[in-house]
């Protein structure tokens, strides 16, 4: 079903928090464009969808770009690569979550993101992937 007109609005209106930007600790990052209460999903999206394991064997049989892209933009651990049902041309913001010992969001279990605390305009989010993934794992192991 489509979203109405009224939806949508209300949607950028009230869930659309942050925007990329040039990150000082690494790259591209992920700003709040506003103020982001405590408990709130910064990244709500409309998109829906899940991922698909893989091995990392599978996946090394891809086009060499396309496991560069894949290495950069999903999550992965010693076993497994986690694809988005969705593909790789499009893709939720994220992905551009800077590393920090003090983080400002967190995946819950559920696997929706909040933040941790009020998060100030022009500040930067921070996740800790220690605690989001089980520590920082070697691409292809």
């Amino acid at each position: 079903m489509p979203i109405s007109k009224k939806k949508l609005f209300e949607h950028l209106s009230q869930e659309v928090y942050c925007h990329l930007g040039v990150s000082p600790v690494h790259g591209i990052g992920v700003f709040a464009m506003r103020a982001i209460p405590k408990g709130v999903n910064p990244l709500r999206a409309r998109l829906k969808f899940d991922e698909i394991k893989y091995t990392h064997k599978e996946i090394k049989a891809l086009p060499r770009g396309v496991r560069k892209e894949i290495e950069m933009f999903c999550y992965y651990d010693d076993d497994h690569v986690f694809v988005p049902t969705i593909g790789m041309n499009s893709m939720n913001m994220a992905v551009y979550l800077n590393h920090s010992k003090t983080p400002n969001v967190v995946y819950k279990k559920n696997g929706q993101l909040i933040t941790l605390r009020d998060i100030k305009d022009g500040e930067e989010l921070m996740m800790d992937y220690d605690i989001n993934f089980n520590a920082v794992h070697t691409f292809g192991k």
